[in-house]
């Protein structure tokens, strides 16, 4: 597609160039270098245009690689040069050619992205690269990423400063889970892991992350923000790309979409399905060791989704557009498997377990948007609505055997979420160099949750009896913003304030239906916070770049985090939410620095964060059966902790077939919290035998990874990616290492490589796997072995055409909204 693109860009010089010229040629000359402003990095192939007071094409020219031009023989007299170059803004400013100024040096000249002109173009390039924007890494997802997987999920352990756990799906950023995941902008209901899966990997532009979000973002997650943006198509006529997958290791998963949009006129009309239909099987050991207590677990996960999306864009003029889009989600799906629980020392503990989940949910979301662009380029008002609904329904079915086997119980859970976002953003480009932007929100979150089980809970006399509990909890969130942005010369800035107000509400009613007695657990917390933020760059060479940034962020409970009904129960653990969880509030610094290399770049970072009130993980006896080994996880604020990290990753191309990205992150955290212990060789241990003590704990968890891209010939590519992961430490859990290398290969096909079919294994040493010890309240091992070593082939097909011809709107946060991407 670049290639194309040059091509073309030459081509239209070469037509413009042709004519014949008005005014008899002289002497003159001008002559400069074009650079990418964010990146710092020259332009190829720019049109230098030379024209007269009139209008009249005198003469011009192209950038050479390094971005140099020399334009010679400029008449004597008033002239104007414009530079262009597709995706940027045009610059165009005027000279004189006489006396003294026959050769005009420009120097240094620096073209911004126009954001609105690139929606427009939908560019995958052959090998993926990292960009260090003002305020964020972005990675350019190319087709080498693609190979890797069929999902977002599967993508995600390539890109740097990001982890995905394997068992669960869940996503980290810079070692931390508080991370708030985006799709072109926005917040979704469907739970992170769940949506990952659902993404596939070749609908996918861009992934950026966004370590320090300005004022404008909504302030929530620690770590930052991870957005991923998805190929848009406005071309005119029909259009559309179909994607499928098959991966396999012990059980099958299939995954296929489609997207297509008819562009014709003043509408753009898109829309796309996709599913994911998966059977993933988990297998795990859970040791007490001083104890003599095992806890086999053998289960089949089971994951049934179908996604929809329906929009349109209606250009009512030029500067008046109206976007409409929704978002329906299906979901069914579960899980079944069974628990051993086994003693040598002691026979009669021996249990088992075998429980049958089924869980299905849908998820809704509906979006307008309203803008109007004013008089000046980049001059707009936004207006922006979203609605996103979620409801689920979960039933579990718990049977027992074994000498003092506990009774079988059912569980059934159901779920409303609501949530409805208005945003009205104004933006202002004061001068050529300075922008000034203007917001205010309203986030409004409801969530309700209905929990009832037939025997579950065991009361003080050691019966189990049938409880229901109610958990209802809501925020409501108002804030507003300023941010004020401006380049002098070689230096950047922005500035930013944000000021927000939280009402949050929840009641958890615990009914014991066999007395039929009701127990309340209310809680209210309502806070005003500021935000700041900052962004300082430095651009002294043409191959260097600095980066200074600062923002305050807030970790606001999830509802997870907050629910006190039990997110799973077996024999020696259950898992429960706090309801009265605080936010915690995180001051985070960062410094990075950019070299642009002759075959690519490096960038070096590093980020220091002062965390309030830590939101982290406890680990208890279980009170009510104190001696049986068992343990409850919640959630509690501790003290202040601090964190910082070292990254450093880069692009390079060593030859022209042979193209590699790498990158090792470090980062050191200390943790303090408080835990309990218990001697597990008590006979009849009592609650006055466990013991709670202070634990601080000094984590250094360090990644390296390198994703290598050989090219055979124009249709034939091989990949390869090494991670390694170290020791992570935490206040309960330590997991040991771990290390993979997976292989792949990409073919295209068919005219202008429309098709591409693609295979890779995962885990080809089948050294992945994950180990977990533990000291506190036991001494315990576990170890889980999910299906890693894959195998998977996939297939996708471009079809339609047309001349590419559309007006993007601009999209709040500079991220693309509309188009016929996959969600």
């Amino acid at each position: 597609m670049k290639s194309l693109a040059q091509c073309c860009v030459m081509l239209f010089a070469l037509a413009l160039f042709s004519q014949p010229s008005a005014i008899n040629i002289k002497s003159g000359s001008v002559f400069g270098r074009v650079l990418d402003a964010s990146l710092n990095q020259p332009l190829p192939y720019v049109n230098i245009i030379v024209k007269d007071e009139t209008d009249t094409i005198i003469t011009g020219g192209i950038t050479s690689e390094e971005g140099v031009f020399n334009i010679q023989n400029i008449p004597e007299g008033a002239i104007k040069i414009d530079i262009t170059y597709i995706g940027y803004v045009t610059l165009s400013k005027p000279y004189t050619i006489g006396k003294d100024t026959f050769d005009i040096n420009l120097g240094d000249i620096f073209l911004e992205e126009n954001i609105a002109s690139l929606d427009e173009i939908t560019v995958v390039a052959e090998v993926s690269t990292i960009q260090q924007k003002i305020d964020r890494k972005v990675i350019n997802v190319g087709k080498d990423l693609t190979t890797s997987g069929p999902t977002a999920s599967d993508i995600m352990n390539n890109i740097p400063s990001v982890n995905i756990d394997q068992q669960t799906g869940d996503i980290a950023l810079r070692g931390n889970q508080n991370v708030q995941v985006m799709v072109d902008g926005k917040l979704s209901n469907i739970p992170a892991a769940q949506l990952l899966k659902q993404i596939p990997s070749s609908s996918i532009k861009q992934i950026e992350l966004i370590t320090n979000p300005s004022a404008k973002y909504n302030p929530e997650g620690m770590s930052g923000i991870i957005n991923i943006i998805l190929h848009k198509n406005v071309n005119i006529g029909f259009n559309g790309n179909m994607n499928l997958g098959l991966s396999y290791q012990l059980e099958p998963k299939f995954n296929s979409s489609i997207d297509m949009n008819y562009r014709n006129g003043k509408i753009n009309v898109y829309g796309s399905y996709g599913t994911n239909i998966s059977d993933n099987q988990n297998i795990g050991l859970l040791t007490q060791t001083e104890a003599d207590v095992s806890q086999t677990f053998d289960i089949l996960d089971q994951r049934n989704s179908h996604l929809f999306k329906f929009g349109v864009d209606y250009y009512i003029s030029d500067k008046h557009t109206l976007s409409l889009f929704t978002n329906q989600n299906l979901f069914d799906g579960g899980g079944m498997g069974e628990t051993n629980l086994f003693s040598i020392s002691n026979p009669n503990m021996n249990q088992l377990q075998n429980f049958d989940n089924t869980n299905t949910n849908n998820s809704q979301q509906y979006n307008g948007n309203y803008k109007v662009d004013l008089k000046k380029e980049g001059h707009y008002i936004e207006l922006e609505v979203d609605h996103n609904i979620f409801d689920s329904d979960i039933e579990t079915i718990n049977t027992f055997a074994g000498t003092q086997a506990r009774p079988n119980f059912e569980e059934f859970t159901t779920t409303e979420r609501d949530r409805t976002t208005i945003n009205l953003d104004y933006v202002n480009p004061l001068t050529e160099k300075s922008k000034l932007e203007l917001g205010v929100q309203a986030l409004l979150f409801d969530n309700s949750i209905d929990y009832n089980s037939d025997a579950r809970v065991r009361n003080e006399f050691g019966t189990y009896i049938p409880t229901s509990t109610n958990f209802n909890y809501a925020r409501d969130i108002y804030s507003a913003y300023a941010t004020y942005g401006k380049t002098v010369e070689k230096w950047a800035y922005q500035v930013g304030l944000r000021a927000e107000t939280v009402t949050e509400t929840a009641l958890a009613i615990d009914t014991d239906l066999t007395n039929n007695t009701r127990t309340d657990f209310p809680f209210e917390n309502e806070y005003l916070q500021i935000y700041p933020s900052g962004f300082v760059t430095y651009n002294p060479l043409e191959k260097n770049s600095y980066q200074f940034s600062y923002s305050r962020r807030v970790d606001r409970p999830g509802v997870g985090q907050v629910n006190p009904i039990p997110e799973f129960n077996t024999p020696l653990l259950s898992q429960f939410g706090n309801p009265e969880l605080q936010p915690q509030f995180t001051n985070s610094v960062e410094l990075n620095y950019t070299r642009n290399l002759e075959k690519g770049s490096i960038t070096a970072g590093v980020f220091y964060r002062l965390i309030e009130d830590e939101i982290n993980q406890g680990v208890f006896v279980d009170r009510s059966d104190i001696g049986s080994g068992r343990v409850i996880l919640t959630n509690d604020n501790f003290d202040n902790t601090s964190a910082y990290g070292f990254e450093i990753s880069s692009n390079y191309r060593p030859t022209k077939w042979w193209s590699l990205n790498s990158s090792f992150d470090l980062y050191a955290r200390t943790q303090t919290g408080i835990a309990e212990s218990l001697d597990p060789t008590l006979s009849n241990p009592t609650e006055a035998d466990i013991s709670l003590t202070s634990v601080e704990v000094d984590n250094i968890i360090y990644n390296f990874r390198v994703f290598n891209n050989f090219k055979v010939s124009k249709k034939l590519t091989f990949s390869a990616f090494a991670l390694y992961r170290g020791k992570d430490t935490g206040l309960n859990f330590e997991v040991e290492p771990l290390y993979f290398l997976n292989l792949g290969m990409r073919y295209s096909f068919l005219e202008d490589n429309r098709a591409t079919f693609s295979m890779n294994f995962n885990n080809v040493l089948d050294t992945q796997e994950l180990n977990i010890v533990s000291e506190r309240p036991f001494r315990q091992t576990v170890t889980f072995q999910p299906e890693f070593s894959t195998i998977f082939a996939g297939l996708s097909y471009r079809f339609g055409g047309g001349k590419y011809k559309a007006k993007s709107r601009k999209n709040r946060d500079d991220n693309e909204k509309a188009g016929s991407g996959f969600m």
